[in-house]
């Protein structure tokens, strides 16, 4: 009886911990704060990259290890001990990761505050524009962007000094990035936008709107505008001089290291590049070989590589409007609702929407992403569609990009994992690359089985998705860990893939921005499966698609 009462009071202890972790994470990043639906901090941005804030960030973590250590993890059972697990290995690996001077690297092209806190202000994101008290935190906010912005500066010219900077290419493409919010007419500006909301808003009186409207116009003219202003200028005229013509993490100060954390931190599994690097070249192979049967299938006369010519630049494959592009993916989406329910029996509350990609991000963006729904479904997700460059959106990716993105990918993995009462919020909103990557991946596979992929251009394009996965195991690796150069990624992509050009470009320049995060697909695809397969084995004639993640939580329990 007394092993009961310990028990219960530990897992108590374990989720008040965990709660009070959550909590004061969302007030030092208000950002993700907005993200996840809370409100309170909306009138705040990042603190300041120094060392005092980099100080606290890694004490924080280092006080909550020390805490979740004092709990007696011996008592507890189920959900409890796998979220003890969890946060303790993820404060452990954030304080590991405190070592490697990433900060000094603030923004590139594939993100920063630069492009995230434009989405926010264009009041098409997270960021609720509904109160005149919005307008106002969002005002606050631009205050704290400009603040946050300033420090970048001086963190990049610590870059300089340490020799800790971008390549030179990806410099290159963040500076349109800045340059397109440097406007002399403000209400061309994104940030303008939600003062043409504003005119048809009926909670707020006229009088505040004129108010409003005059403060709001003036953040934007000497807050926002100058901010991005005075970034663009240090990378023009400072920071571009002092690019490095390398591109791998190995190339940097204790570089091998870092790369191998990267790995780490995606992955979550004991993997090494050299076995990555060979993975992905014998997956590259086996797609190709799966590829050149369609190619005979459809009766093409020629080799592969005609075949993939003939795939990038035939007109049949490609719509002639933005507004074509995203008709057809919402076309498709109602075809792969009706199917879902062949597979899956929980489906998430919140439904998605298709969009094109903003314009101000389009140009270095990746072709299609996924931006969660508000946890109590006042906001529904975004399968966003990168309109950019219409010959990188062939329609044989249709459907698996669908199912890629959104249902039955990231839509219903991210939306219903926050939809668990139950869960801790730390699990709710939290989240692992190689599981959230490698169920989207995983869901793509489960194509023919919900009757997709049956015209053999559809399932070239399922194809196509999972060799660009299965390239990215071995340039990932290639460029972090073998010194590859950038024109050797960009070659060996050309060479085994249908993909455009331009889409070729930014892949390999997303792998250099960001190393480790794109092994992380395949990697999570292959255990996933592995898991199911073993859930058949072990169930035989019980075993029920519909119930997989309760067939996964069995043979946890099994072995």
């Amino acid at each position: 009886e007394a092993s009961v009462i310990t028990s219960v009071s530990e897992s108590e202890k374990a989720n008040l911990l965990f709660q009070a972790y959550f909590d004061e994470s969302m007030q030092m990043d208000p950002i993700s704060a907005t993200y996840v639906g809370i409100n309170e901090y909306n009138d705040r941005f990042s603190p300041p990259i120094n060392q005092q804030n980099l100080a606290e960030s890694l004490a924080f973590e280092e006080k909550y290890l020390s805490k979740i250590k004092d709990i007696d993890a011996s008592t507890l059972r189920g959900q409890d001990l796998l979220s003890y697990e969890i946060f303790l290995r993820d404060r452990e690996i954030a304080i590991k990761g405190a070592q490697f001077p990433g900060h000094l690297m603030p923004i590139h092209q594939m993100g920063g505050a630069h492009t995230y806190f434009a989405s926010l202000g264009s009041g098409k994101s997270a960021q609720p524009f509904n109160t005149s008290g919005d307008y106002r935190n969002f005002m606050s906010r631009a205050q704290g962007f400009a603040t946050y912005m300033d420090s970048t500066i001086v963190a990049m010219q610590e870059g300089i000094e340490k020799a800790i900077v971008l390549p030179t290419p990806l410099i290159k493409k963040v500076l349109p990035q800045l340059q397109v919010h440097m406007l002399e007419d403000v209400t061309q500006s994104v940030f303008y936008t939600p003062l043409e909301k504003l005119k048809e808003n009926e909670n707020i009186t006229d009088a505040d709107k004129v108010q409003i409207t005059k403060a709001y116009t003036e953040t934007i003219q000497n807050i926002i505008i100058p901010a991005y202003g005075r970034v663009y200028q240090f990378m023009q005229q400072s920071y571009l001089a002092k690019g490095r013509d390398t591109f791998g993490l190995k190339d940097l100060p204790n570089g091998k290291t870092w790369y191998e954390y990267r790995i780490e931190t995606n992955t979550t599994l004991p993997l090494t590049a050299d076995e990555i690097h060979t993975f992905g070249q014998r997956e590259v192979a086996r797609i190709l070989a799966e590829m050149t049967k369609v190619k005979e299938t459809v009766g093409f006369e020629g080799d592969l590589a005609a075949f993939f010519e003939f795939l990038r630049t035939d007109e049949q494959f490609f719509f002639k409007s933005e507004q074509a592009l995203i008709d057809g993916y919402t076309q498709v989406k109602e075809k792969i609702d009706s199917r879902v329910p062949l597979l899956f029996e929980v489906f998430p509350k919140a439904d998605y929407e298709v969009r094109a990609v903003e314009a101000f991000r389009a140009a270095s963006s990746a072709g299609a992403s996924y931006q969660s729904p508000a946890a109590d479904g006042s906001r529904p997700g975004i399968f966003y569609i990168n309109a950019y460059n219409l010959k990188a959106q062939p329609k044989y990716l249709m459907e698996t990009l669908s199912i890629h993105e959104a249902a039955p990918g990231h839509h219903f993995q991210i939306a219903i994992q926050q939809e668990v009462e139950s869960l801790p919020d730390f699990r709710k909103f939290g989240g692992y690359t190689v599981f959230a990557e490698g169920w989207a991946l995983y869901a793509e596979s489960l194509g023919k089985e919900m009757g997709l992929f049956t015209d053999p251009y559809m399932w070239y394009g399922r194809l196509s998705d999972e060799q660009l996965r299965a390239m990215r195991l071995v340039v990932d690796t290639g460029l972090h860990a073998f010194g590859w150069t950038r024109q050797q990624a960009i070659d060996f992509m050309i060479d085994n893939s249908s993909l455009a050009p331009s889409d070729i470009e930014a892949e390999v320049e997303r792998y250099i921005a960001i190393g480790g995060q794109a092994v992380s697909y395949k990697v999570g695809q292959r255990h996933i499966r592995m898991l199911r397969d073993k859930a058949q084995k072990i169930l035989g004639d019980k075993f029920d698609v519909k119930k997989l993640m309760w067939e996964f939580n069995f043979m946890l329990d099994y072995y």
